[in-house]
């Protein structure tokens, strides 16, 4: 499968996924650290993909997104964006109803 077909697969088939380096429990950089704490503080479910351990997809979503740098956090098939506007979005109470939404269904 083609890794554009893959992160495509990735995203629509997860209502909730954030690209990062690292994993939730063992984030490797601040951005994905202060990330992952504010979608956990939401208390939904949500999928992960490290993108230090697939160098092919950190390679090719910055050019399927149009987007940089990482995180990547994606709600039902958008980009939502990277830390600063994850961690804004927590913070003035938007991203809470979001995420639960999205994980409803």
């Amino acid at each position: 499968m083609d890794i554009m077909d893959t992160i495509k697969e990735q995203i629509e088939g997860n209502a909730i996924i954030l690209y990062m380096k690292g994993s939730p429990n063992m984030p490797q950089c601040g951005f994905s650290a202060r990330t992952v704490e504010a979608v956990m503080a939401c208390g939904q479910r949500f999928a992960y993909v490290d993108v230090l351990s697939h160098p092919e997809i950190r390679a090719n979503l910055p050019v399927y997104a149009n987007w940089p740098t990482f995180p990547q956090l994606w709600v039902k098939g958008e980009l939502v964006g990277g830390c600063d506007i994850v961690c804004e979005m927590h913070e003035n109470g938007e991203l809470e109803p979001l995420l639960k939404s999205a994980a409803a269904g």
